[in-house]
Parts: C-alpha cells; sequence; structure tokens
C-alpha cells in the first residue's frame, strides 16, 4: 500500500485559497455536465430537527480518477459548548486501485467549497452590474459565503448581513475585514459592510441575496423581491427545509447543481411538491450552463435563482487538491494502511 496523508483543519487551511477552489467547484460541475462525475445518493439523518444532524455525501470523479466520501456533522448547540457546530471528515480513494489517499478535517473545506458553489452561482446568474448583496445568515458558513462572492464579482461595493440573533451579525460585521485579510488575504477596504435591521427593506434593495440558514420556513418574501435580483439558495440540504417564498420561483428562472437531490431536499423541494412549479420549470444544472448547452440570465430583468444542495464531488476533489498542496509544503501525518 502507498502513503496515507491525515490533514487537520489548521493544515488544511495553509493549503487552500478561494480562488483555487472557485476554479475546482467549476471543474466538478463541468465534469458532471459531460458525464464524468457522478454524485451518488446521500444519507441524511435528523438527531433533533433544526438542532443536530448529519449526512453522508458521496460520488466518484471519473475525469480524475477519484472517489471518496464526505461525513459532517451540524449539532447547533455546540456554540454553547464552546466547541464547532460543523464537524466531520473527508476520505478520498484512487478511483483505479481503490487505494485510500488521504483523510482531511471536513470543516474548513465544506466551508470554502460551499462558499465558492455560491459565488459559482453569482458569477453566472447574478447580472454584470451588480453591486449590493444580502447575506441571510450569520453562523459558520458567513465569512465563507463573504470570501467567495467578494472573489468572483470583484465590483461588490455593499454586503448587507440578517439574521436572527443581532448580536451575532453585529459582531460578525466588526471583524469581517480583519478575517478576511487574516483566512483569504482578500482587502476588502472599499467594501461597506451593513448589519440589516429591516429584512424587507434590505432585500428591495439587493441585487445579489445568498441565503446560508437552516430555516424550515421561508424568510423572504415573494412581493419583497425586485427585478433583476439573483439568489444563491445554499441552506436547503435537507428534506422539509426551504429559505425563500415558493412564489419567487414562478417569475424566476431557476438554475440547479444536482437536479435529482435538489428535487429531493433542495430549495425547489416544497413548491415542487406543492405544484407551485413543475419539474419543466427548472432550466437545468450549472455545468450546463458553464458549457453554454442551457442559457442562464436573458436580461437585467430576470430574476434568476441558483439551487445548491452541495455535492461530495466537490469535497472530494478540494480534499485532493489539499493532499497534493500538504505533499509539497510536507504537512500533515503520513502513514501506511
Amino acid at each position: 500500500m502507498g502513503e496515507f496523508r491525515v490533514l487537520s483543519e489548521a493544515e488544511v487551511r495553509q493549503t487552500l485559497d478561494m480562488k483555487q477552489v472557485i476554479e475546482v467547484v467549476e471543474t466538478v460541475y463541468k465534469a458532471k455536465s459531460s458525464g464524468g462525475a457522478e454524485a451518488w445518493p446521500t444519507v441524511f439523518y435528523d438527531f433533533e430537527k433544526g438542532r443536530a444532524d448529519m449526512d453522508i455525501k458521496s460520488g466518484f470523479l471519473k475525469s480524475e480518477k477519484l472517489f471518496g466520501h464526505k461525513t459532517v456533522t451540524w449539532f447547533g448547540d455546540n456554540e454553547e459548548r464552546g466547541i464547532p457546530t460543523l464537524m466531520g471528515v473527508i476520505v478520498v480513494f484512487n478511483a483505479v486501485t481503490g487505494e485510500p489517499l488521504g483523510l482531511t478535517d471536513a470543516s474548513f473545506i465544506t466551508g470554502i467549497r460551499t462558499g465558492a458553489a455560491a459565488a459559482t452561482g453569482v458569477k453566472y446568474l447574478a447580472a454584470k452590474d451588480a453591486e449590493n448583496v444580502l447575506l441571510l445568515g450569520a453562523g459558520n458558513q458567513a465569512l465563507f459565503q463573504v470570501a467567495a462572492v467578494l472573489t468572483a464579482r470583484p465590483g461588490i461595493k455593499k454586503i448587507r448581513v440578517a439574521a436572527r440573533n443581532q448580536k451575532k451579525v453585529h459582531t460578525f460585521i466588526e471583524g469581517v475585514s480583519e478575517k478576511l485579510k487574516d483566512t483569504f488575504n482578500i482587502d476588502s477596504e472599499n467594501v461597506e459592510f451593513e448589519a440589516v435591521d429591516a429584512l424587507e427593506d434590505a432585500v428591495k434593495d439587493s441585487d445579489i441575496i445568498i441565503t446560508i440558514t437552516s430555516s424550515r420556513t421561508p424568510v423572504i418574501k415573494h412581493e419583497w423581491v425586485k427585478k433583476g435580483t439573483h439568489f444563491s439558495c445554499i441552506g436547503a440540504d435537507m428534506e422539509g427545509k426551504q429559505e425563500i417564498d415558493s412564489k419567487i420561483l414562478t417569475d424566476a428562472k431557476i438554475i440547479v447543481d444536482d437536479l435529482k437531490h435538489c428535487m429531493e431536499v433542495g430549495e425547489i423541494e416544497i413548491p415542487l411538491n406543492e405544484g407551485v412549479i413543475k419539474e419543466t420549470d427548472i432550466t437545468g444544472e450549472i455545468g450546463d450552463l458553464i458549457l453554454g448547452k442551457i442559457e442562464g440570465r436573458n436580461n437585467d430583468e430576470d430574476i434568476t435563482v441558483f439551487d445548491a444542495t452541495g455535492m461530495a464531488l466537490l469535497d472530494i476533489f478540494t480534499a485532493n487538491l489539499a493532499l497534493k498542496s500538504a505533499a509539497e509544503k510536507n504537512l500533515g501525518t503520513v502513514s501506511e494502511i
């Protein structure tokens, strides 16, 4: 057997940057569209709805000769315990020999690739002159989302942040510029950050809305949304979750990351079950959009929605990049198994 490398979160952080990961995400989406990747069925389990859950996601990247899986947990009460709410591991295998190549901590990789996924939706679907972003959610994902959207769209001028916990929002706003510089080497000097007091007003004034909550009740109402708005809906990744009003989708061009998974557990799940939209209303997958197989935004008044439930393919390829970089930098613990 060959070498097996294990990377901690701190070591993973030394191997990845946001621009690289956005490129990885696009590569995976294109591979899936071209038949070079398969997302396997996901295993979900709610220990306590809205408070503690886990999922196991896996897949096969034929084009890269890799397969693997990610097991990740979210336990909301961990914040009070003083430990991370999101934890997990990713295991990468050689698809030619079946040999395990390495194991990485999943938290940073999950965060950075999820931010990169949302930003890919923004890159390809938001209006070209979009400047104002509304981020719904101020938890673990918030910093990654901000870093990713600023990387994908350097012209962003204002980012508003909204969440149920106003104290958390203000704490995030106060420290975001320093954290962006320290974690991602991103200079946000020309970006205005603002805590949201009135969500309706913020929605009406936003060009881009990124939702990253665990909500099971729509938070953003149809009548608030202006023409031309782009949504990257990231939080709905389990049956019953929904962040935006179903009616928003009736006026929107809908793009998904993986059609089957999104129909089962994504933002489109409930609107489909309600009969508000039909499967034929979904334009297609984002890999098809990137490759030019389908059309996205046609004009500045189109409302666009990118529904991304998250695919293990993104984690596997990102983890493999981290393992390769770690080998070059002599990071991690190496053993033979």
